[in-house]
This record gives C-alpha cells, sequence and structure tokens, in this order.
C-alpha cells in the first residue's frame, strides 16, 4: 500500500519538489536548481537524483511511492507529451515517459497552472468543489480549469490559457504572445502598471502613485484602497477587463467557483468584489451567483496538485 506521493513544480529558475502522505500533508519540500542550458536536457535527472536522495534520507522504499506529479511550464497533452517549453529549452517530448524510465516508477505531467488548480481544488480555495477555474495574476495572467475533478489540457495542451483570450481590438501594443488585445496585457500586475503610466502620462490628475518611484500593482491597489481616485479607476477598470473575460469563461465551462491567485490576488477584498461586480454584470443569467475565492497554497499549489494528479488516478 503506497504510503508517499512527490508533488513537482518546474519553474524556470527553481523545481520546487514536495514529499506528501497520500492523504494530503505536505511532509517536506525543498528546491533544486532548474539547468536550462544544453536545451534543459539535465533537468529531469536532477529531479530524478533529487527525489531518490530523498527516498534514502527517509528510508523510503520504493513500493511505498505511489508516483510523482509533475508541473511543466508549458502546453502538455493528456499523455504527459511537452509541446515545447520555451523557458526551458524543450522541444516536443514525452517528459513523462522519460522521468517516468528514469526512476522506474508512475509519472503523471501536466500544464503548470492546471496543476496549481488540481491543488487549489484538492487542498486550497477550491477545496469542496469539483468544478472550479483558477486564474493566477502575476507577470502574466495564467488559467486552469477542473471540470468533474479532472484537468481540461485540450487537444493542444493549451486548455485554460485565460490569459490570451482577446477582450479589445483597438489595441496597439503587442501581448509576449504576438497577439494584440489579450487579457494579460490589462489585467496581469505589469498590465495594470502599463495603464497606470498610460494614466498617469496621459493626464496631470493628482494622484499618490505620481510619488511612487517604481509603480507595482500593490502600489496602485493600496492607493484605491486610501481612496486615491486615479487609483480606483485603475483597478475598477482591472475588475471590468477581468470579470468580462471571466463571464465568457463561463458561458463555456460554467465553474462552480473561480479561485484567484499570482501576485495581484494579494490585494484581497477590493479585488475579488470589483471583478465579482463585473462579472455579475457581463455573465449570462445561469451563471451570474458562481462563487469567487482566493487562493490559499501561494507557490505551493503546483506540487500540491502534481501530487493529486498521481493519488486521484
Amino acid at each position: 500500500m503506497a504510503k508517499y506521493v512527490f508533488g513537482v513544480d518546474i519553474g524556470g529558475t527553481t523545481v520546487k519538489i514536495g514529499l506528501f502522505s497520500t492523504d494530503g500533508e505536505l511532509l517536506e519540500k525543498w528546491e533544486i536548481t532548474t539547468r536550462t542550458d544544453e536545451g534543459g536536457r539535465y533537468i529531469l535527472g536532477d529531479i530524478a537524483d533529487s527525489i531518490k536522495e530523498k527516498m534514502q534520507e527517509r528510508a523510503i522504499e520504493k513500493d511505498e511511492i505511489a508516483g510523482v506529479g509533475m508541473g511543466v511550464p508549458g502546453p502538455v497533452k493528456d499523455d504527459g507529451t511537452v509541446i515545447k517549453c520555451v523557458n526551458l529549452g524543450w522541444g516536443i517530448f514525452n517528459v513523462a515517459d522519460e522521468l517516468s524510465k528514469i526512476l522506474d516508477m508512475p509519472v503523471k505531467a501536466g500544464n503548470d497552472a492546471n496543476m496549481a488548480a488540481l491543488g487549489e481544488m484538492w487542498q486550497g480555495g477550491g477545496k469542496g468543489y469539483q468544478n472550479i477555474v483558477m486564474v493566477t495574476l502575476g507577470t502574466g495572467v495564467g488559467g486552469g480549469i477542473i471540470l468533474n475533478g479532472k484537468m481540461l489540457a485540450g487537444v493542444n495542451g493549451a486548455g485554460g490559457e485565460i490569459g490570451h483570450m482577446q477582450i479589445k481590438d483597438n489595441e496597439t501594443e503587442v501581448c509576449g504572445c504576438g497577439k494584440k488585445g489579450c487579457l494579460e496585457q490589462y489585467a496581469s500586475a505589469t498590465g495594470i502598471v502599463r495603464m497606470a503610466k498610460i494614466a498617469l502620462n496621459n493626464s496631470d490628475r493628482p494622484s499618490k502613485l505620481r510619488s511612487v518611484q517604481y509603480v507595482s500593482a500593490k502600489e496602485i491597489f493600496d492607493a484605491a484602497k486610501g481612496g486615491d481616485d486615479l487609483a480606483l479607476e485603475l483597478v475598477e477598470e482591472h475588475g471590468k477587463n477581468l470579470g468580462l473575460a471571466l463571464a465568457q469563461v463561463a458561458c463555456v465551462v460554467d465553474p462552480e467557483v473561480f479561485v484567484i491567485g499570482g501576485g495581484v490576488s494579494r490585494a484581497g477584498d477590493i479585488l475579488i468584489e470589483t471583478t465579482k461586480k463585473y462579472f455579475e454584470q457581463y455573465a449570462f443569467h445561469a451563471c451570474r451567483k458562481t462563487k469567487f475565492a482566493l487562493a490559499q497554497l501561494g507557490n505551493d499549489a503546483g506540487m500540491y496538485g502534481g501530487a493529486c494528479s498521481v493519488i486521484g488516478d
């Protein structure tokens, strides 16, 4: 009877690894460096070595391990095939099969945002629900969709790419994906800062933000909480853009709850309330009562999701 499971979250700088009990308790977590040189050829070997070291350190036998679940920063098909991972230098190959061969144990792989959503459903802000959409508002905008307890990867592993929904036609600046007018350009941390700079440059209206040397999403939300008119307008616009996009998502997948995570989510109630207000304005009537919740697992969500993907299989 398996007692343990490993959850792995591969990032561009570090790989987070967690040892979990099969009932969902995080027993230990640690990080190793992500070696992206030479096309990322060392990454899986380094992960395997780290897992083997931990098993030896804790005197854990292979038959006590249910498997390894791994989140990858790129599109991953249901069978574990990565469809190019630019940040890691990976092309197209089956990452789950490769690690499984090295470790001689079952391995599940999925997109990192989908894994984070699975983790939040299992032990975080989406606990108690089986149908959730997680939205991560960080440097970019990520998304993960869980329906009936299963990740929705899509045919090309691109299910949940909420940040690249086009919500504006008149945008002149190009998104990182090459398109113009993506949600990510307005709702991410970098997006709201970009909107703030435009607003400050296009008017001479007084604002606390003018005295801030480096305007950040946190500064904008804090100024709004303090009653700053310009900041309040920026937060309203942010909520309108995000609420509009999530209303379209709800029309397609009709989740029980939207779980909002990422650095911007630390703004808390003002973010949730503003987004929900516009969501209810734009949503199809049957979806208007969809709940909103803040993510709870922070940077550990991907590890939790990896572990859950193995246990729930």
